[in-house]
């Protein structure tokens, strides 16, 4: 690489999850893990969050009755009990029902999502639920 380039590539940018928290691509919810038995920070990606636990009053209205503290419930204790059966390796599939927002429908679909565990800001180990697709 140095000689085609005649030196080593320089880090460009980074993105702390401090950063990602705060600008909102990730969803602090380590509260409400630690309450299921996390011990460790828990964080969801913002597109799972829309995907899993984001719900109004409009959506009950049209579809079921439902609120996001139930949903987002839902999602950790799922995750507890997925990795609670895991047999190892940072990347650990979460299944559950969820009743997909927009339109009328009222009958749960099995969804996916993935609990990663990798490093935070400082090296410590932390959780972020985001989807399959998702890195």
């Amino acid at each position: 690489m140095d000689a085609i380039f005649g030196e080593a590539l320089a880090f460009i940018h980074g993105y702390t999850r401090a950063q990602a928290i705060t600008d909102g691509v990730l969803v602090d919810i380590t509260e409400t893990a630690r309450e299921a038995g996390f011990r460790l920070p828990v964080a969801i990606t913002s597109a799972a969050w829309a995907k899993t636990v984001a719900w109004t009053d409009e959506d009950s209205a049209r579809q079921t009755l439902q609120d996001e503290s139930g949903r987002l419930w839902d999602v950790v204790w799922m995750s507890y009990v997925a990795a609670r059966r895991a047999s190892g390796g940072c990347r650990v599939p979460v299944q559950l029902y969820v009743v997909p927002r927009g339109g009328a429908g009222r009958r749960p679909r099995l969804t996916t999502l993935h609990m990663v565990i990798g490093p935070g800001d400082e090296g410590e180990p932390v959780i972020t639920l985001m989807n399959p697709n998702e890195d």
